[in-house]
């Protein structure tokens, strides 16, 4: 069955606020008599009464979906999942501690719809967060904007909406939830928008993450920026340090070598070239050389025969 809007909520130990979530969803929707949709929450190995709640709901509400992992994979686990089974035409995600406003989904489905974005991301430019996340989070931004050459003031809101065959053609695992949009650009979606959005206190618990998040997540976009651009063609990095590194060594090697017979030929004191440091150095880039090339070859080998597959262990599901 197919929906105006597919609804996806990774959701790990938020018992206290999937109910207020969804009937705020609801009433949202409601209001919009036009837009079908679909619900689909995805418990990321809770333990807490998350899953008890989120069954409780399938069964009670045809619209409501729910998928439940043996364990904690992560936030890109549960998206990912997500994205496989969602049927909308517009799928958008948020997160499950209210923080994000239903308020905003039929104007997200409106920007991708009639304004034919592919990601519309969400902008929380005023934030209820303390100084100690804030400060952090907008060097991150900043620094994943130059990097990615994305115009998103907010890579890490929770809240966007992406069109169906964006999902369908990307994957999302590891920690890299954060740069989806970078993600689909490098696979060819390159429309992508924002809409500054309402950021909520969080209402029930407390928050999942801590100031590692910007350490991980700078690895995770360096990761994904040479993953997106060398994944194909490992050859092109590895090959082309290589073969620089090793054109170094042998012109050095040439030098050492061709000074040493102009030095015997001219009845010159001439040093010995093991008693050189310049030799060592020659020799190490020489070596480093063949071992750059020969991770390309690898690396070719690796991405011609071995198809990325990720599998998580769903251990129920509901509403299906």
């Amino acid at each position: 069955m197919s929906y105006s809007i597919s609804v996806v909520i990774p959701v790990f130990n938020e018992d206290e606020s999937l109910r207020e979530l969804h009937d705020w969803i609801q009433r949202v929707m409601k209001e919009h008599p036009s837009l079908t949709y679909e619900v689909i929450m995805i418990d990321d190995g809770s333990t807490d009464e998350s899953w008890e709640v989120i069954s409780e709901l399938a069964s009670q509400h045809r619209a409501v979906k729910g998928i439940k992992f043996s364990r904690n994979y992560g936030k890109s686990a549960a998206l990912h999942t997500g994205f496989n089974v969602a049927q909308g035409d517009v799928v958008i995600t948020m997160d499950a501690d209210m923080q994000d406003s239903p308020d905003e989904i039929p104007a997200l489905y409106d920007k991708v719809i009639n304004e034919n974005y592919d990601i519309v991301s969400g902008w929380k430019k005023k934030r209820h967060d303390p100084v100690s996340k804030t400060i952090p989070s907008k060097f991150f931004n900043l620094v994943t904007r130059k990097i990615s050459g994305i115009k998103l003031h907010d890579f890490n809101c929770g809240l966007k909406a992406y069109r169906k065959k964006v999902v369908k053609n990307i994957e999302v695992y590891g920690e890299m939830h954060r740069y989806i949009p970078v993600i689909a650009k490098w696979s060819g979606f390159r429309k992508i928008g924002e809409k500054e959005v309402v950021h909520r206190a969080r209402k029930y618990g407390e928050t999942k993450y801590g100031l590692e998040r910007f350490l991980y997540g700078f690895l995770d976009l360096l990761s994904i920026t040479f993953v997106s651009k060398f994944k194909k063609s490992p050859m092109h990095f590895f090959g082309t340090l290589g073969t620089l590194s090793f054109i170094f060594g042998f012109f050095v090697t040439i030098y050492i070598i061709g000074k040493k017979f102009y030095e015997i030929s001219n009845n010159m004191i001439a040093r010995e070239i093991t008693d050189q440091p310049l030799f060592f150095l020659a020799l190490v880039a020489l070596i480093v050389g063949v071992q750059l090339f020969l991770a390309g070859f690898i690396g070719e080998m690796i991405t011609m025969n071995s198809p990325r597959k990720t599998e998580y262990i769903i251990e129920e599901e509901k509403g299906f």
